[in-house]
């Protein structure tokens, strides 16, 4: 993703998952990831990002394995996640942020 720094300097949170789809981990991450978004709404914006394609993202923050779950805001890392997790995981550090 070529606009990745631009699209998280915002202060709308992103939750974002570092995927691949040879690994069935993250298959089981997609409706987590679709739970997040519909509850949150237009509160977060929700992206997944494909680890062989943008590996040098995931490697800028400090993310080395699949699937692995962010929270960014205003530019900053805020929480992550390596592995699988739970909507109600991600929403509950997401609802920290939308206050």
């Amino acid at each position: 993703m070529n606009n990745f720094e631009s699209f998280i300097q915002g202060t709308t949170p992103v939750v974002v998952e570092f995927y691949a789809d040879w690994n069935e981990a993250c298959k089981r991450m997609e409706p987590v990831l679709q739970e997040v978004k519909e509850i949150a709404g237009e509160r977060a914006t929700t992206l997944r990002l494909d680890f062989d394609k943008d590996q040098q993202i995931a490697n800028q923050y400090g993310l080395y394995m699949v699937p692995s779950v962010a929270i960014f805001k205003e530019g900053y890392m805020i929480w992550h996640k390596n592995g699988i997790s739970a909507a109600h995981e991600i929403l509950e550090h997401l609802m920290l942020e939308i206050k």
